[in-house]
């Protein structure tokens, strides 16, 4: 037996592929333990070590780090898929003279390191005179840096999708502007969702950063309360801590997405005629737009092209 993909593994890859399961869960578990067995042979589990987790204080300070790390998170990734579509939009541009100049503006804050970025905003402006704060530094450079990946996540998702998509809006009379607003974009957003979700994890991750320019959010706190050296410098287990405080905002992202992804593909009938259309199918698809016109949900091509 056969699919399109792939020939269905017989009996004998079947055993192998069984087999070869196992022995990586093996060497994963004996990894597991080799670590968990170094740590405790090194006192990493002794009561000294953790003695300093039983006072509030530092379960507060990890709090307010936590919520330092969610305050620059969410400003920067509502700038970035903001600064991400705009900057996608012009590079779809039919003009030359939008096109060029954002691509190249996207082409440098691409390849600009985020941590050169923090830098240069609080280290390096105050050389011209103007003092920023921390927090708007790591902010700025997330916003950049993730917006200008996303406009080239957009471009993608809006270049994969058939032809016939567009020439379809424009054989009823749309102008770019209404083709880009009701055909192009809503597809190329549901389709490119995980990318550009998986794009925010990392913004997520990116403020630990912060912790270079004084930015006190989790990572700044993780190694504040693992130096204490009077508590035997808990590094460790301020870690263990803190890196469990991020995988779970993480999971909450993840579900967040998932939960979004889901209603996304739950549609009206009349969204869901336009949705299901096969790529190929100008004519459903034309029938689908003139019927979404009718219903009075679009501007009736009257948006200036871009």
């Amino acid at each position: 037996m056969s699919s399109v993909l792939f020939d269905v593994p017989g009996p004998k890859a079947i055993a192998r592929n069984r087999l070869i399961g196992i022995l990586t869960v093996l060497v994963v578990l004996a990894v597991l333990g080799w670590v968990v067995w170094r740590l405790y042979a090194t006192g990493q589990f002794t009561a000294e070590k953790w003695n300093i987790f039983t006072f509030s204080a530092v379960w507060v300070r990890f709090g307010q780090g936590l919520l330092s790390t969610l305050a620059a998170f969410a400003v920067a990734a509502v700038g970035s898929v903001v600064l991400g579509f705009v900057l996608g939009i012009g590079r779809l541009s039919d003009h030359a003279w939008v096109r060029e100049p954002v691509r190249w503006i996207i082409e440098v804050l691409r390849a600009v390191p985020v941590l050169v970025l923090m830098m240069l905003l609080y280290y390096g402006l105050p050389v011209a005179g103007i003092k920023m704060p921390p927090y708007f530094a790591v902010v700025i450079a997330l916003i950049v840096y993730n917006g200008s990946v996303l406009a080239e996540v957009l471009r993608a998702g809006v270049e994969s999708l058939p032809r016939g998509q567009s020439e379809a809006g424009y054989a009823i009379g749309l102008r770019k502007s209404g083709v880009m607003r009701l055909i192009l974009l809503p597809q190329a957003v549901r389709a490119m969702m995980p990318v550009i979700i998986a794009q925010l994890v990392v913004a997520l991750k990116d403020t630990a950063l912060g912790f270079i320019i004084t930015y006190q959010e989790l990572l700044y706190v993780i190694n504040q309360i693992g130096n204490q050296a009077p508590y035997g410098s808990p590094l460790i287990q301020s870690a263990m801590i803190g890196g469990t405080m991020y995988v779970a905002v993480c999971l909450v992202l993840s579900y967040i997405a998932y939960r979004m992804q889901r209603r996304v593909k739950r549609s009206p009938k009349q969204a869901a005629a336009i949705g299901n259309v096969a790529a190929d199918d100008e004519a459903t698809l034309t029938e689908a737009i003139a019927l979404q016109s009718r219903a009075g949900k679009y501007d009736g091509g009257n948006s200036p092209g871009l």
